[in-house]
């Protein structure tokens, strides 16, 4: 999809018919957030979900940006992590949308990583039977890929996002000077989605992350570096792809390579500090492209390539690299069995064929993924 130039910025559109909207990349960008809101919106008061850290590095500038363009805002700030996509902080964040007076002509603002924007706007989908909201990622996860495409829900204990909603922002804000601030740790797990839209897709793009990859951890990058490059080519990857397959019937299942897998085992660490979101898919992709080559649809060479790449980056690569005891088979395999994709009672996971060339196979049988 063509990205557009506009201030300075890159501007990724997603096109959704009555639904489309902007995805807006740049450093800095984050000081145009009042007035891009007061063009969407005019009128509009504006309800911030954040969490205590990102509040604490980006909530004053935020709001400075809205006071300047005269807009009148409230917050609720919740505590950082997972633990947060439950029910009971989606009771406080919906209660506080309500006492503070939002209208259903009102904006809710996801100031935040994957979670906040998970949890924001799932909120916005049902209260008042909706609102619109705005993502404002601070994480490279959150940029390059959760903020993206209206895909918002919380956690059971029965697995992963499992109650949630289609709902589209009306706007995306991604400024990369945000990532600056990120633990390393955040960073190089946000990175694992990165190499995810070379793998499924784009095989010159996996390429190029392997050869520049140090280039998009330098925080010193100037506007036009290596790090809005990748964010602007994942967004346009994705925003393509949301465009033809918004509620995930076909093509857009092709997003979730590693995350069969990857889920499965964040839930068995129980959401935890223990295995951070990214690490999990970085795991779940090694492990994908592994039963691949398993199946006879990859080069061994290929799934070595793969693993490889995470590794030199840091990532984990195998369930032993989870710090403390492992999570048995069975319940790994019984959060497998809760996969959204699951048809019928039969396995399906997103595999490659090389890489630049995801397939989504189906019909698989769970003896033959124990076996694995």
């Amino acid at each position: 999809m063509t990205a557009l130039v506009r201030d300075e910025a890159v501007v990724v559109p997603v096109s959704l018919g009555s639904r489309s909207y902007e995805i807006v990349i740049g450093r800095g960008v984050i000081g145009t957030l009042g007035t891009r809101i007061a063009e969407l919106r005019h009128g509009a008061k504006v309800f911030f979900v954040s969490d205590e850290n990102v509040a604490a590095h980006a909530m004053a500038g935020t709001q400075a940006a809205l006071k300047r363009a005269g807009i009148a805002n409230s917050q609720l700030i919740v505590p950082p992590g997972e633990a947060s996509k439950s029910y009971r902080v989606f009771e406080q964040v919906c209660e506080a949308i309500l006492d503070a007076q939002i209208e259903r002509g009102d904006l809710i603002v996801a100031l935040g990583g994957g979670v906040i924007g998970d949890l924001a706007g799932f909120a916005a989908a049902v209260v008042r039977r909706g609102l619109d909201y705005v993502q404002v990622p601070t994480t490279l996860l959150a940029q390059v890929d959760s903020s993206v495409g209206g895909k918002t829900a919380i956690d059971s204990r029965h697995g992963k996002n499992l109650i949630g909603a289609f709902h589209q922002p009306i706007l995306v804000v991604a400024d990369t000077a945000l990532l600056d601030t990120l633990p390393e740790r955040e960073f190089r797990a946000g990175y694992a989605e990165l190499v995810k839209y070379g793998l499924i897709g784009d095989a010159a793009f996996f390429s190029w992350l392997e050869a520049h990859w140090r280039d998009i951890f330098d925080a010193t990058s100037s506007r036009h570096s290596a790090r809005e490059h990748a964010v602007a080519v994942a967004c346009r990857a994705k925003a393509a792809i949301v465009g033809r397959d918004e509620r995930e019937m076909g093509e857009r299942a092709l997003l979730n390579l590693g995350h069969t897998f990857g889920h499965a085992l964040e839930a068995a660490c129980g959401f935890s500090d223990r295995l951070l979101h990214g690490e999990a898919i970085a795991i779940g992709m090694v492990l994908a492209v592994e039963f691949s080559a398993r199946r006879g649809l990859v080069a061994a060479g290929d799934a070595e390539r793969v693993k490889r790449h995470f590794a030199e980056v840091g990532l984990p690569t195998s369930p032993t690299a989870i710090p403390g005891p492992l999570p048995s088979l069975a319940r790994i395999m019984e959060l497998i069995g809760q996969d959204k994709k699951v048809k019928r009672g039969m396995l399906t996971f997103i595999l490659l064929r090389g890489v630049g060339s995801a397939v989504i196979e189906t019909g698989i049988e769970e003896r033959e993924v124990r076996a694995f």
